[in-house]
């Protein structure tokens, strides 16, 4: 297991953003998606990246576990595209005693990824979009993956958070809310409903690998509309933060 090798985009060693309380967060390099607004198109290639040992990695975990509150979550790109890695990884952590969470769109299907979502205490599951279409308009597939793994997490009954981005023209419209916030209102597994407000702070990364920043165009959404969208999805019973 400490030869499993996986390609490494980058490192937060202070992250207070994805799961619950201080993170080492390690963005793994790779994606099968093409979110239009994604701010890390540079880890989109599976060729690029640091490449470093299960050993090594959880190595420098260790040298900040007296800081962190909250534990190691694997993000991207799509963690999942590296599976053995992502699971030997969250072993160790076990063993540890370290709490572990996986940032993920759930593109990866299942079959190959299994192993690393038993071993993740917490699946953060970036739910593109309810409806096929706009699913694929933003990212290229459809969201079927992303409902199957939050289907095999709840029969589990293994806690998931749901995050939904924000975008004004596509996914911030009040009847495409209502669709999704009815769906997911029936399951027990999900302990948090993330919205998060479109930006475009990765736009400048899109202008350096030169690619076309389709979204230039669109605004961010007012405070107002987030606070529409948040109600929608309280009232549906979910539990969103204030």
């Amino acid at each position: 297991m400490s030869a499993i090798t996986g390609r490494i985009h980058s490192v937060e060693t202070f992250g207070a953003l994805d799961g619950p309380g201080i993170r080492y967060v390690l963005f793994l390099q790779g994606c099968p998606l093409q979110c239009l607004y994604c701010h890390n198109p540079d880890s989109w290639s599976v060729r690029d990246g640091q490449v470093r040992t299960v050993d090594e990695v959880f190595a420098d975990i260790l040298r900040y576990r007296s800081f962190l509150s909250g534990g190691v979550t694997l993000s991207g790109g799509e963690p999942l595209l590296q599976a053995d890695f992502c699971a030997a990884l969250f072993s160790l952590c076990r063993e540890q005693g370290i709490h572990t969470a996986l940032d993920t769109a759930g593109s990866i299907p299942l079959a190959a990824c299994q192993e690393a979502v038993d071993l993740a205490d917490l699946v953060l599951l970036d739910l593109k979009a309810m409806d096929p279409g706009d699913c694929k308009r933003l990212t290229g597939r459809d969201n079927r993956g992303a409902i199957a793994l939050l289907d095999y997490r709840e029969a589990g009954n293994a806690p998931v958070w749901i995050r939904h981005v924000l975008v004004p023209g596509i996914t911030l419209k009040e009847e495409k809310l209502r669709a999704m916030a009815a769906f997911l209102k029936g399951y027990t597994c999900i302990e948090r409903m993330e919205l998060l407000p479109f930006h475009k702070m990765g736009e400048y990364k899109w202008e350096q690998l030169h690619r076309p920043y389709t979204l230039a165009d669109t605004p961010e959404p007012t405070a107002d509309e987030v606070a529409k969208a948040r109600s929608i999805f309280r009232e549906a019973g979910l539990p969103v933060p204030s």
